[in-house]
């Protein structure tokens, strides 16, 4: 997936020449494609991510489109009042691009398991968080946010995700908008992020009547969308690889019931959150290892009743 995004910026920045790539001194073989192509707009600016946040809304207001690289926990957490006063505020055309989302890190311990991002950055006035599903969400992650003016967050697995959609199939994002992955009847199932192919995996190796939706775009959902569903499905199941603070699945929560309160829909559906529990999960081994201990599977619903 990461592979993919720099790969289409790349190939984006050709024509489009305020595209400017920062690095906080990460990103071999990933990021050397780039540096070689746009050696003008590309900075290394070492383990200085606050640093590589400032420098970034400074270009920014200098008319490029920048985008700013690193793993996980360190351009976010770490870069919290930059990206605040800095980005936000200024409404800043910075693109921060975090790799490694939830546990794709998990061999290296807590400081980094990115599974507090989400409830933070869609918290911030003026960001659109962006969370890709597999290769063809990635490309179409980075199309859009090369085309969106303003702050963005782009969380990317490290490596390995399943494809979901066939790799010819030319995605383009809509805010507020879910992409259908599968038809059902039972239960609607609103993925984001790379748990996407596991769970389409898991439905149909148990034969689940559940539709499926990638949500790539976290936050300000149409109301038409929202409404499609409350009238189709009386559960409606969230999937994401964050805590549940405050996360993906607390989105919709609240997106629902604004519209229920407002009298766009008749009814509020039942919803079911999957994600990680709010607690420090303080063990190290791989993303699928971390996923079970976590239960981000929709057999935990089964075992819950």
């Amino acid at each position: 997936m990461r592979n993919t995004f720099i790969n289409t910026l790349c190939t984006l920045a050709a024509s489009h020449d305020d595209v400017f790539l920062l690095c906080g001194d990460l990103g071999y073989s990933v990021l050397e494609p780039f540096a070689a192509a746009f050696p003008d707009r590309f900075l290394n600016v070492g383990v200085a991510e606050q640093n590589m946040t400032q420098v970034a809304a400074g270009l920014a207001r200098e008319g490029y489109n920048v985008f700013t690289y690193s793993i996980g926990n360190f351009p976010t957490l770490r870069c919290m009042e930059q990206i605040r006063y800095d980005v936000c505020y200024h409404e800043a055309s910075v693109k921060v691009v975090a790799v490694g989302a939830g546990y794709a890190y998990g061999p290296q311990g807590v400081s980094h398991h990115t599974t507090e991002d989400i409830a933070m950055l869609r918290a911030i006035p003026n960001m659109t968080v962006c969370a890709p599903a597999d290769p063809v969400e990635a490309r179409a992650a980075a199309e859009f946010m090369v085309r969106h003016r303003g702050p963005g967050y782009v969380r990317i697995n490290k490596a390995g995700e399943p494809a979901v959609h066939a790799a010819d199939v030319a995605l383009t994002l809509t805010p507020g908008e879910f992409i259908k992955v599968r038809e059902g009847r039972d239960a609607a199932v609103l993925v984001t992020g790379a748990m996407l192919g596991g769970i389409v995996k898991e439905v149909h190796e148990t034969r689940r009547d559940y539709a499926i939706y990638s949500v790539p775009l976290i936050g300000t959902y149409s109301h038409g969308a929202l409404a499609a569903l409350a009238e189709s499905f009386d559960t409606v199941i969230t999937v994401e690889e964050h805590q549940l603070n405050a996360g993906f699945g607390s989105s919709i929560v609240e997106a629902l019931s604004d519209l229920y309160c407002a009298g766009g829909i008749a009814r509020m559906p039942r919803v079911r959150r999957i994600g990680i529990p709010n607690r420090f999960i303080g063990v190290s081994g791989s993303q699928e290892y971390l996923r079970a201990q976590a239960q981000l599977t929709l057999g935990a619903l089964a075992r819950d009743e």
